[in-house]
């Protein structure tokens, strides 16, 4: 996908039709349960009715999205694992063995991994979809992560993912994932652009740095500003600029999701800020967009704000794999129930609330 279609097609991308939301509030109020009671679960009960364009959503059939890419700033010392990991984790994904895996077999969604940037050749690895762009990124702090007709590519890996997930097997939901040492790193260089925000605000252990090397990340990342600075006032640039193959293809798949009319269940930190990308390309997308947890990692919380999004859950996670995504499908498998399931008070012959007490 070339950068004239890409942009044509996300010029096609209109937010949810709020009259949906007044007919899925209509008949929320009307169900057996006090007003609102069900909290939260009802405003995405509303958001899905929006996407969906019915006051019977379904979550159903869903799919979690991994997108795998290495990062040529790993080389800087920003992780505590190896990039040789990156490859290693893909083919666990692929043999089952993955946190991801059991997850998403819990939620009953099907996994789909897929190499955009993975440094090592894994092309007799079965399981995966082979969407190589390059062979990682290059070192941010030395100049672009990757040239813009790349990043155009890798945002085409995303969106044609959710396009043939939808269109194959009426996907409804994806949770979209990474998988990518160092990643951490290109995110909250991205992070610091888009918002904007300071580094000492956005850097985070990743993977388990400890102060030292939380310390040498944030060095990492101000000098990759400072050296791609003249690139980070547009969105697009920015990312091939400081983000990675990965992340671009999860941008990709948040535009997928709005343009083909699914919901983009955003995972952790990485997650969030290829979201960012996305809604800074084409901000009519956020309405498709459901914050799945809010992650350990520092920054997190200032892209959920960017974004003005609140997540479903807080657990402490910190894996990225798409796995805090893949936790929240029971909830909006939750919240399509209660809206298309429960009985109104006049099916049921219950009572409402008397007109002096409500």
């Amino acid at each position: 996908m070339d950068r004239e279609t890409l942009l044509s097609e996300i010029s096609l991308i209109e937010p949810p039709d709020r009259s949906w939301e007044d007919r899925a509030w209509e008949r929320l109020d009307q169900l057996t349960k006090p007003p609102r009671s069900l909290g939260r679960l009802e405003s995405l009960a509303a958001q899905l009715a929006c996407i969906q364009k019915t006051v019977t959503p379904s979550a159903r059939p869903a799919a979690v999205a991994v997108f795998a890419g290495d990062h040529g700033v790993t080389r800087r010392g920003v992780s505590a694992y190896p990039q040789e990991v990156t490859a290693q984790m893909v083919r666990n994904f692929a043999s089952g063995g993955a946190a991801i895996n059991q997850i998403a077999r819990s939620a009953g969604a099907d996994l789909v991994v897929y190499d955009v940037g993975v440094v090592s050749a894994l092309d007799e690895v079965a399981g995966v979809a082979h969407s190589k762009v390059r062979a990682g990124t290059a070192d941010m702090t030395e100049g672009p992560a990757m040239s813009v007709h790349e990043a155009v590519e890798a945002l085409g890996v995303g969106f044609g993912a959710v396009r043939d997930l939808v269109e194959s097997q009426g996907t409804r939901v994806v949770a979209i994932g990474e998988m990518g040492i160092g990643n951490t790193t290109a995110a909250s260089a991205l992070g610091c652009a888009l918002v904007p925000a300071a580094a000492s605000v956005m850097i985070g252990p990743g993977t388990g740095l400890d102060e030292r090397g939380v310390a040498r990340k944030r060095e990492v990342v101000e000098q990759a500003l400072r050296v791609n600075a003249d690139r980070l006032d547009d969105p697009l640039e920015a990312l091939a600029a400081v983000g990675g193959l990965e992340i671009a293809a999860m941008a990709g798949a948040v535009l997928g999701c709005a343009r083909f009319g699914a919901v983009a269940l955003i995972d952790g930190f990485i997650s969030t800020a290829a979201a960012l990308v996305a809604v800074r390309l084409r901000p009519q997308c956020i309405g498709n967009v459901v914050a799945s947890h809010r992650s350990r990692e520092r920054g997190h919380a200032v892209l959920l704000d960017a974004l003005g999004v609140q997540p479903l859950l807080d657990l402490d996670l910190r894996l990225g794999e798409a796995s805090g995504a893949a936790l929240a499908i029971p909830l909006v498998d939750a919240a399509c129930a209660v809206i298309g399931g429960m009985a109104t008070f006049a099916e049921a012959g219950v009572s409402g609330a008397e007109e002096s007490y409500a």
